[in-house]
């Protein structure tokens, strides 16, 4: 079995094969990923990391593409990371996103991996936010995250970014709907895409009266319109990208940024493992056991995680 120590220095050089397995550690739950992770800890931080969220449609990856390229003519190297839909299946990512951006795969600098859900709250997998850091920790200067539409729960996305880019299109007749779902709140810069259609200009007056109706950020999220599949407007999107980072480093917002981030982290995984352990300690045959209860209707399902919480604290307070 490799040792976190054999991926430790190739990663940090930026090896893309390196990168690949210790993200594939993170997602598989090898058993020295943790040791990885602490390893690399100390050498993240650098990168800026850019969220783009929005409906299905709306060209998020061909935004994502063309900022890419952009960032790569001026010398920077470029993660992306496409959160796909989970396969119902097999648990794996669609690859929807790698198969749209192949003209860019081929660049070196350039590192695309798409990530299943995974059922995870936000649209978010944790294994997203450990390749976050560890394409951070292998030297990519910009880390562009772009998660699959769904609405009210791509909330979570703000939490692992430090810019983001919701995009909407006009005349897809639910862009009402789509500020109603909250998902306009956690927007710092808004991209409407394919401005080349009719209706870009009842879109901006929906964002505008959205952004009128709240006092509370200080930022205030500038409207832009592109049209990504000719190319235009993306400089514009690159330049509010770095005015919104030069903004957050000027008034504190990244050190609350990383506060944030951490906290959503921790608890996250401090659930994660809380179960794995409670569910080790109870045995699988007594979960399969308290499962079929609940299928049965003998047990109703709060009742059978407290018998598993009381049986795990009962056997802690025993061995003391």
């Amino acid at each position: 079995m490799e040792r976190a120590q054999d991926l430790f220095q190739p990663l940090l050089d930026g090896h893309p094969r390196a990168l690949a397995r210790a993200i594939s550690w993170m997602e598989n739950g090898h058993p020295e990923a943790r040791n990885l992770m602490a390893l690399l800890w100390p050498h993240m931080g650098r990168a800026v990391v850019v969220g783009l969220t929005g409906a299905p449609g709306a060209g998020k990856s061909t935004l994502t593409d063309q900022l890419a390229r952009s960032l790569r003519a001026e010398g920077q190297k470029v993660g992306i990371l496409a959160v796909d839909p989970t396969s119902p299946f097999s648990g794996g990512a669609i690859l929807g996103d790698r198969i749209r951006m192949n003209h860019i795969a081929d660049d070196p600098g350039i590192f695309i991996r798409s990530m299943a859900t995974r059922g995870a709250l936000g649209g978010l997998a944790r294994a997203t936010q450990d390749a976050i850091d560890l394409l951070d920790a292998a030297g990519y200067d910009v880390v562009l995250v772009e998660t699959v539409g769904v609405g009210q729960d791509e909330v979570d996305v703000v939490s692992c970014v430090q810019t983001c880019i919701v995009v909407l299109i006009p005349g897809m007749g639910d862009d009402i709907q789509a500020i109603k779902a909250g998902i306009m709140e956690v927007a710092d810069i808004f991209v409407i895409n394919k401005a080349d259609r009719d209706g870009v200009e009842k879109v901006e007056r929906e964002i505008e009266g959205m952004k009128s109706l709240s006092t509370l950020r200080p930022w205030d999220p500038p409207v832009l319109r592109t049209v990504a599949a000719h190319g235009q407007g993306i400089q514009e999107v690159l330049g509010q990208i770095r005015e919104h980072g030069g903004w957050l480093r000027e008034h504190g917002g990244l050190a609350a940024k990383a506060m944030e981030r951490a906290k959503l982290r921790f608890a996250s995984l401090l659930a994660e493992e809380a179960s794995r352990r409670a569910r080790a300690r109870a045995g699988s045959g007594r979960v399969d056991e308290l499962i079929h209860a609940i299928a049965d209707r003998h047990l109703d399902p709060y009742a059978a995680v407290a018998a598993v919480l009381d049986a795990n604290e009962s056997s802690s307070a025993s061995g003391r």
